[in-house]
C-alpha cells in the first residue's frame, strides 16, 4: 500500500539519496541481441547490495499503461495476459540490469489490503471500467449516426478492454503472475551470471 508523496518528502529532506543511473543497452551482433552482462561492475561506479521492488509499480504500468504506449519500447499496449507478463519480465529485468544488486533482490507483490483500501480500489476501478464502457458506447453511437447519414466509416478493430480489477490479490491473474515470476526468477538464476549467488 503506497504512502502518498513519501518519495518526494524523502528526496526533499535527504537530497543525496537519489543518484543518476547509467543504463547499458544490449548489443546486437549479426542480428542476435546480446543482453547486458550484469555480473560486471555497475557502470555508475556505485555497487548496491540490495534492491527492493514494489511489483505493483511495475505490474500496473506494464498491463495498462496510462498513455497506451510502453515507456520503454514505444509499442502498443499489451493485448493478452501473456504479453502483459512478458512486459513485466522485461521491465523488471531492465531495472535489475541498471541497479545490479549483489546480495538481495526482494520483489514485493501486495498481499490482501485492509478492507477499506480494498473497497476503495474496487470502487475506483469499477468507476473507471464503467467510464470506459460509456465512452465505447458513445463512440459506437457516433459511428452508427455517421453510417446512417451515408458516410463511409472505417471501424477500428475491436479489442477486449483490460479489467484492472484482476490486479488484485487472490485473483487468477495474480496467481498466474506469481507462478510466472517464480519460473522467471528460477530461469534467471540458472542462466544469468548477474543473478547467481
Amino acid at each position: 500500500m503506497g504512502v502518498p508523496a513519501l518519495f518526494r518528502w524523502l528526496s526533499n529532506k535527504y537530497s543525496k539519496i537519489t543518484t543518476q543511473v547509467v543504463e547499458e543497452q544490449p548489443v546486437e551482433v549479426n542480428g542476435v541481441q546480446i543482453p547486458v552482462d550484469t555480473s560486471k561492475p555497475n557502470p555508475t561506479g556505485e555497487e548496491f547490495d540490495n534492491l527492493y521492488l514494489d511489483m505493483n509499480g511495475i505490474i500496473h504500468p506494464c498491463c495498462h499503461p496510462e498513455d497506451k504506449v510502453h515507456p520503454h519500447d514505444f509499442s502498443s499496449s499489451p493485448e493478452t495476459e501473456d504479453e502483459m507478463i512478458f512486459e513485466i519480465f522485461k521491465y523488471m529485468d531492465r531495472i535489475v540490469a541498471m541497479v545490479r544488486p549483489r546480495k538481495v533482490l526482494y520483489m514485493a507483490i501486495d498481499g490482501v489490503a485492509p478492507r477499506a483500501k480494498m473497497n476503495q480500489q474496487r470502487s475506483r476501478r469499477f468507476r473507471a471500467s464503467q467510464l470506459a464502457r460509456i465512452e465505447a458506447e458513445e463512440k459506437e453511437r457516433q459511428l452508427r449516426e455517421l453510417e446512417a447519414s451515408g458516410q463511409v466509416v472505417e471501424r477500428p478493430e475491436k479489442k477486449k478492454a483490460f479489467d484492472s480489477n484482476c490486479i488484485t490479490p487472490g485473483t487468477p491473474f495474480m496467481a498466474h503472475l506469481a507462478e510466472c515470476l517464480r519460473y522467471h526468477v528460477a530461469h534467471k538464476l540458472n542462466t544469468d551470471p548477474g543473478w547467481k549467488n
